[in-house]
């Protein structure tokens, strides 16, 4: 296997699941256009026509209703909206139409949807361009909500969703498009639902996802030549969320910390406390530590928006806070990129 990007992971998974299922449709807002948005729609109209792969009009609420009502005739579709924060106008036919059917008909009838939702940070996006709402998808039943860290992930587990009866939403971090890893061409599903242990450590339990999995996971060499052993576990999923692997976690470690991209109150980091709290509270040898985003709209302005993300050296300091231990030494990490460009690599302008 060679190194490949996110988005040549997600291609290819899309790929491998309308060459599987002839039934299965692709449709969206810029799927066909030069851009191909943000080139993970690749070569589908050539090779499976545009019968079965099709831009839209400028209609969320209307898309999420075709959707919901081809899954009913038995045909499943993918639908890709450039920015999840467009996507809060189908609201009403996710919450109250494909999120429900499966319970309101005694389970005899599945929803097979999936919806991919990608998420804009950075670059001045502004306050509606640039939101992680999975707190909000992952309160209603009925969903399911996932979040690929790692291109070999991004393919097994849009695989997986695509797979699933019932509706799945992918969110996509656009910070995580360039990122490179390895996978195969295999039509391999990925287990909804498990979290993924990326580093073995007996310290602090860190649990974190998407870009944030991504950004710690570098930073590990350097935490563990500051003399602190993490076990770093992937959350991959926020509905349904591994429980199991997270208190056997932390039950070996005995502390805890939970990064999240989204607002603090509310938060799924302030979820998964809540329920560690609850059932391993005798195995907690210091508090639980939250690190999540202030409770402000992410503003344009590139001085603003300063403080609104998360600094290399504050996730260390908060990481040993969580394990009750001191840094041996000052840390000040000086990134060679602005603020709200994650490296050298990212691609723009959107």
């Amino acid at each position: 296997m060679t190194q490949r990007t996110y988005v040549d992971a997600v291609n290819t998974a899309l790929h491998l699941a309308m060459e599987k299922d002839s039934n299965l449709v692709a449709f969206g807002l810029g799927i066909n256009d030069p851009k191909r948005i943000f080139g993970t729609t690749s070569g589908l109209v050539e090779k499976f026509g545009q019968d079965r792969v099709f831009d839209t009009p400028t209609s969320e609420n209307t898309m999420t209703g075709v959707q919901v009502g081809l899954a009913l005739a038995g045909i499943p579709s993918i639908v890709t909206h450039q920015r999840l924060d467009f996507f809060l106008l189908a609201m009403d036919q996710l919450v109250n139409s494909a999120a429900k059917w499966h319970f309101m008909f005694g389970s005899q009838q599945p929803v097979p949807i999936t919806i991919r939702l990608i998420i804009g940070k950075g670059w001045g996006q502004g306050p509606t361009h640039s939101q992680a709402l999975h707190a909000w998808f992952s309160h209603i039943p009925g969903l399911k909500v996932i979040a690929p860290s790692n291109p070999r992930d991004a393919k097994e587990l849009t695989l997986a969703a695509i797979e699933d009866p019932n509706p799945v939403l992918i969110l996509e971090h656009r910070w995580l498009h360039n990122s490179l890893g390895e996978f195969d061409d295999s039509y391999s599903l990925g287990e909804i639902g498990k979290v993924r242990s990326l580093t073995q450590g007996k310290d602090v339990t860190v649990v974190s996802s998407s870009f944030l999995t991504a950004k710690l996971l570098g930073l590990n060499a350097l935490i563990k030549d500051l003399d602190l052993d993490i076990e770093l576990l992937d959350l991959r999923s926020y509905s349904p969320i591994d429980w199991v692997g997270i208190f056997e976690s932390v039950r070996r470690t005995g502390s805890l910390i939970v990064f999240d991209y989204g607002h603090t109150s509310g938060s799924i980091a302030g979820e998964i406390i809540a329920k560690v709290t609850e059932n391993c509270f005798s195995s907690l040898k210091e508090p639980p530590v939250r690190f999540a985003v202030k409770d402000l709209p992410e503003g344009t302005s590139f001085g603003y928006t300063r403080d609104q993300y998360f600094k290399d050296e504050d996730m260390i300091y908060a990481i040993f806070k969580a394990a009750g231990k001191t840094l041996a030494r000052e840390i000040e990490l000086r990134s060679t990129t602005p603020h709200d460009v994650p490296s050298e690599d990212f691609k723009g302008p959107f």
